[in-house]
């Protein structure tokens, strides 16, 4: 089963990783159905961890500086801008 599922996925391992895997997928199947056995009725499904809603800052105008002291202590600028070596090549 664990070679199928690494095929499918695109992987490869080695059989020494292949018996680890799979130890770890028969820990994760024999762990949810530990879970199954947990009476949960009357308990609603969860849709949010936490009944607060999203806790949001306001937005404070704030000072700034200016391009001159931003750009200051730049390794490379080229007039207004930070400059970045290339890291993409066509």
């Amino acid at each position: 089963m664990t070679k199928k599922l690494a095929e499918l996925s695109k992987l490869e391992f080695n059989d020494h990783e292949i018996d680890a895997i799979q130890q770890d997928l028969e820990q994760m199947i024999g762990f949810v159905d530990k879970l199954n056995e947990i009476d949960t009725t009357g308990i609603a499904p969860l849709t949010h961890m936490c009944v607060e809603g999203n806790m949001l800052r306001e937005d404070e105008i704030k000072g700034s500086i200016d391009n001159a002291t931003a750009l200051k202590n730049a390794p490379s600028a080229e007039g207004q801008f930070f400059t970045v070596p290339k890291v993409i090549k066509k």
